[in-house]
């Protein structure tokens, strides 16, 4: 069975697709979405595996990467993102937003609305994003894996994908340090390891991966060391890459220029070329399948089915 058919297999559950995809340097590509046109846009795409972003979909808010959103809000979009794409949906779940039992509940109502898996990361509540500012504080070892325990423990489905993050090298911390807690989640359960990094080079992943030797599937995020390519990401072993903040990106470079235009030139004559044409959109969003249903649904007909026939006994 191909990747994409991994991908979109109705007879396996979410986490089950998502586990298959994330082999040994697979490199398996998750982009990262925060509302569902953009999981409708990256399926469309292509991407076979997504990344819910807690720093996408709290900027689509209008928040703050710093727990800000509360976790009912982001089991919302999701749920709305699932619902707009068949593909599995990895979902950033910070620290756990509180404690253990925070963790587990946020676990399970990502599961009920069909989550593939939940990554958390083992800074304090409340965390800041990683790539501002140095004010990042790990939480204890056995806090974190009393976490990962409860949320393992917590799910229905034994394939849902549990990832544990590990903010060390971000913090600050010695590689060995990284290499303990890694080994310490896997223990308490992990499924795989976010190894962390926001040097502008591989060097700390590659290091990481040589000495974790294959425990557990590498997941990435080469936000900052983006000019290393896919081959040498898999030569390493990993598993999975998320481009994790790229698309909200974009959504905001173009938003923010067309605003600009549109208020400059008092019309929106000098952008109508650089912008999605409606039929596009429609045509994502199957409107032309919404039409036909309605000739189908809008005035049914009783009459249209047959007399019922009668039993015998």
């Amino acid at each position: 069975m191909s990747d994409s058919d991994i991908a979109a297999e109705p007879d396996m559950s979410a986490g089950a697709r998502l586990r298959r995809l994330l082999g040994y340097g697979a490199g398996t590509q998750m982009m990262g979405v925060h509302d569902g046109m953009s999981a409708r846009i990256a399926t469309s795409a292509g991407f076979l595996a997504l990344w819910a972003s807690g720093l996408c979909m709290s900027t689509a808010l209008g928040l703050r990467d710093s727990d800000e959103a509360s976790w009912s809000q982001l089991v919302d979009i999701v749920g709305a993102m699932v619902e707009a794409t068949g593909r599995p949906i990895l979902v950033d779940g910070d620290t756990g937003h509180g404690n253990f039992n925070t963790a587990r509940r946020f676990a399970r109502a990502t599961e009920r609305v069909g989550a593939a898996g939940l990554c958390m990361e083992d800074k304090v509540f409340p965390k800041m994003n990683s790539f501002f500012g140095d004010g990042h504080h790990l939480a204890p070892i056995g806090e974190f894996c009393g976490k990962l325990r409860a949320c393992r423990e917590a799910v229905d489905d034994p394939d849902f994908v549990l990832v544990a993050r590990t903010e060390t090298l971000i913090a600050g911390g010695p590689m060995a340090e990284a290499l303990a807690r890694a080994e310490a989640y896997r223990v308490a359960g992990a499924d795989a390891i976010f190894i962390h990094s926001r040097k502008p080079e591989v060097t700390e992943i590659a290091e990481f991966c040589r000495e974790w030797a294959g425990r557990l599937p590498i997941i990435i995020a080469p936000t900052t060391y983006h000019r290393t390519t896919m081959a040498i990401f898999r030569e390493l072993g990993i598993a999975g890459v998320m481009w994790a903040n790229q698309g909200m990106r974009a959504a905001y470079a173009a938003i923010r220029d067309t605003c600009r235009t549109v208020l400059a030139e008092e019309s929106v004559a000098g952008i109508e070329e650089r912008i999605a044409p409606l039929k596009e959109i429609f045509a994502l969003y199957e409107y032309q399948t919404l039409e036909k249903e309605q000739e189908l649904y809008g005035e049914w007909d009783p009459r249209q089915l047959d007399e019922p026939k009668a039993t015998t006994r």
